[in-house]
This record gives structure tokens, C-alpha cells and sequence, in this order.
């Protein structure tokens, strides 16, 4: 069956989330709205080009090869993960122009939300942003293809 051979490696998610974390909670400190415009522009282009994704390149090319992270290839769904990390991105497009515009609160506070929803994939295996999808295709919304894969037990 052809959904059940669909792998993704959630080791590289794990590693893309946890740049995420750690980039925002930097901008925050630092109080940089360019850090934060940085970590959009590579969520947004990592989501419309999986292969320019450069946190799990990172992950691909230097954290697994020098046996750093360990892969945990499982079957899933790609997409519902894409469309998370691609919803994650725009929250940000709001954060910055909120940030930009004068609304320091506004913007800091959708920062924080992204930081928390990607911690709380990142420790508790969570992703909300896959929950979210999973809702849209039980309903039929176009453009939500997949459904969830059903573990064998």
C-alpha cells in the first residue's frame, strides 16, 4: 500500500524545530526583528522547497553524518508537517510586522507562540500544526490530501 511506505525522519524535524527555539528565544533577547525576519524567510522557503531547507540541512549534512543526532525514520505524512513549519512561517510574517510597526507586544507575543508550539512538538511529540491539517482533510478542504496514516499494531 502506497501510504504506508511513506517515511519521514523526525530526527530532522526534531533538529529543525529546535533551531526554531533557539533562534526565536535568541531574537527575543537580543531584541532582533532581523533574526526573526531570518528564521521566517528559512521556514517559509523550506516549506514551498523541502530541499532548501536549511536547519535540516544542517541536520543532513553535519549533525547526522558526524553521528551527533541518530535518524528516526518512521512512516508519516511529509505534508501535514510542511503545511505546520509553512503556518509557523507566517505567524512570524505577523510578528515582524507587527514588530516593525510599532507593536513590540503584538509581535513578541507571536513570536512566543511559535516558540511554544514548536516546544511543545519538539518535548511532548505534539505537532499542532499536523493536528490542524489532519482536521482539514477529515472535513474535505482541497488541498489537504493526505489523511493519517494508520500504525499497524
Amino acid at each position: 500500500m502506497e501510504t504506508t511506505s511513506r517515511k519521514v525522519d523526525h530526527s530532522a524535524l526534531k533538529v529543525n524545530q529546535g533551531f526554531i527555539i533557539a533562534l526565536l528565544a535568541l531574537a527575543y533577547v537580543i531584541n532582533s526583528v532581523w533574526l526573526v525576519v531570518f528564521v521566517a524567510a528559512v521556514m517559509l522557503l523550506g516549506t514551498a522547497v523541502p530541499a532548501l531547507s536549511l536547519f535540516k540541512r544542517v541536520y543532513l549534512h553535519l549533525l547526522r553524518p558526524a553521528g551527533l543526532v541518530k535518524p528516526q525514520v518512521i512512516t508519516d505524512n511529509p505534508e501535514p508537517h510542511r503545511f505546520s513549519q509553512g503556518f509557523g512561517g507566517v505567524v512570524l510574517l505577523g510578528a515582524i510586522a507587527a514588530l516593525f510597526g510599532g507593536a513590540s507586544a503584538l509581535g513578541w507575543g507571536l513570536v512566543g507562540l511559535v516558540i511554544g508550539l514548536a516546544a511543545v512538538n519538539l518535548f511532548l511529540g505534539f505537532c499542532a500544526g499536523c493536528f490542524v491539517y489532519y482536521q482539514l482533510h477529515r472535513l474535505g478542504v482541497p488541498g489537504f490530501a493526505r489523511g493519517p496514516i494508520e500504525q499497524g499494531g
